[in-house]
């Protein structure tokens, strides 16, 4: 059941909206186990755009949670953390693509992809697929070893889990249901949204 005035992403697709600045964007996983791919452009200057190496650079850590902040690529604050009932989100992988697919798993022939269903999101609003960087994996489960290799695992996130991110500046966003099997645990599963303030 999705929760009043929220909107539901079905599996393997995506979606875009606008926000303002001082609103809050809620971000919920309704059954667990699935991640959800976040980018966002200044509504007014396009070339500002989410930054995963900003934010990471200034929280000096890499995994984001309640009170960090994610930084455009010119250092404008863009979301501050304000809830998060899961804590571990990435923020070093770039979103699934059809070259994924195939470099990584050898799968052949069309796969639905977060790049794509962002890029079809974001074409409403003029912004081309190649300004699309590194997106905010919500609840995906990314782990380093001592040797810097990464491992993808099963999403921490249970049937009911969120984020709550405040809008610190006046945004055009896209939102996915991840289309990954290796990321998701082997299913795929909507992602719920709601926008209030």
């Amino acid at each position: 059941m999705i929760a009043p005035n929220a909107s539901r992403i079905p599996p393997q697709s995506g979606c875009s909206f606008t926000i303002r600045r001082g609103q809050l964007l809620r971000v919920t996983d309704p059954f667990g186990e699935q991640v959800a791919d976040l980018f966002s452009f200044d509504e007014h200057d396009f070339a500002c755009r989410l930054s995963s190496g900003r934010s990471l650079d200034y929280a000096s850590k890499i995994y984001l949670t309640t009170g960090d902040i994610l930084y455009a690529n010119n250092s404008k604050p863009m979301f501050t953390i304000i809830e998060d009932t899961v804590g571990l989100h990435d923020f070093l992988l770039t979103p699934c693509s059809q070259e994924m697919f195939a470099l990584l798993y050898k799968h052949k022939g069309h796969h639905p992809s977060c790049f794509e269903n962002l890029a079809q999101s974001f074409k409403d609003h003029g912004i081309p697929e190649s300004d699309i960087s590194t997106t905010f994996n919500i609840f995906m489960n990314v782990k380093i070893d001592p040797c810097g290799h990464l491992t993808v695992g099963i999403p921490k996130s249970k049937g009911g889990d969120y984020i709550a991110l405040r809008a610190e500046m006046d945004m055009i966003c896209g939102l996915t249901a991840c289309s990954a099997e290796g990321s998701n645990n082997g299913r795929f599963k909507p992602i719920d949204y709601s926008i209030s303030g």
